[in-house]
């Protein structure tokens, strides 16, 4: 597994990450814990050193699995979490709550449930509108001091809220939605400042939101629980699906599976480290010819294999 190193000064990760959200949360149908913690280890057989979860994911459920599949590996890992929902009392209330107090009832919450003593990548999960974000970076720089955070990351910014943050704490890391077919970095400055600032991109949906996999075709049903076309960046399903299914053919004519020329593409894209909500599907494709042991001590004692090369 290559690796990136996030920022000027950032730390040494997997070139592919694992965004572990859709085991638990933004999916109809969800993993068991025991499951989720086996393919949150068997990424790290495979070199995944550079893992992804927030708070609001379950809530709260998710960040608990990750701390638990990740404890025997603590010192081989890079853990991200987030901040930036409204919590009141433990309950998810809607809107968006980035006052100091919150932050650092979040960041007390994700250090508890994660299992461990220092948060390695802290993103502000959105921006609040309604709190300055300078005092939004300024209370993070003050978490760093007192060893709670490592590096400060931000997601979904605009050019001028990262440029605000990064004059009161340097930023680490930026996660937005980036891949072949959801290009706004590239035209809205995020690209540029990331260059500029020393800043690394950590795209995520890096597969489309599942549109950049293969598996979707003409005859394509969804299931009315989990159906996300409406979350589609690049305008409604019903306006893209003709040059969407045009663009499928294409693919496969080039790959046995879209998501290999997907992956290529992004993998050499600005030098940024993949690290958002890859379904297990994906992860186990990337893995296909390694089996997963799901026995703990195995795990812990056996160094790292070197992942099967992909051309």
């Amino acid at each position: 597994m290559k690796t990136r190193q996030l920022g000027r000064d950032g730390p040494s990760v997997s070139a592919i990450g694992l965004g572990c959200m859709g085991i638990s949360f933004g999916y109809a149908d969800k993993l068991s814990k025991q499951e989720g913690i086996a393919l949150i280890r068997g990424a790290v057989e495979r070199g995944v050193t550079f893992f992804d979860t927030a708070e609001v994911y379950g809530p709260f459920e998710n960040e608990e699995i990750v701390g638990e599949a990740l404890r025997p590996f603590r010192n081989r890992v890079v853990i991200a979490t987030k901040f930036g929902f409204n919590f009141v009392d433990g309950k998810q209330e809607p809107g968006m709550n980035s006052r100091p107090e919150r932050i650092r009832e979040a960041v007390d919450g994700s250090l508890k449930r994660l299992g461990i003593e220092t948060i390695d990548l802290l993103y502000q999960h959105r921006v609040d509108p309604e709190v300055p974000m300078e005092d939004v970076a300024g209370t993070v720089k003050e978490l760093i001091r007192q060893g709670k955070v490592k590096h400060f990351g931000l997601s979904e910014p605009g050019v001028q809220t990262v440029r605000r943050a990064h004059a009161v704490q340097p930023v680490t890391a930026l996660q937005n939605e980036y891949s072949l077919w959801t290009r706004g970095p590239e035209t809205n400055g995020i690209v540029q400042v990331c260059e500029e600032l020393g800043i690394g991109l950590v795209p995520y949906s890096p597969l489309g939101r599942g549109y950049l996999t293969g598996a979707l075709n003409e005859h394509a049903k969804f299931d009315s629980r989990n159906d996300n076309r409406a979350l589609n960046a690049n305008g409604s399903y019903d306006e893209t699906r003709d040059w969407f299914y045009q663009n499928v053919r294409l693919m496969q004519a080039l790959t046995t599976k879209g998501y290999e020329l997907n992956y290529a593409w992004g993998m050499n894209r600005h030098g940024q480290a993949m690290g958002g909500a890859i379904m297990p599907e994906m992860m186990r494709w990337l893995w296909r010819d390694q089996p997963v042991s799901t026995d703990p001590r195995n795990q812990d004692e056996r160094a790292m294999r070197p992942p099967v090369t992909r051309n």
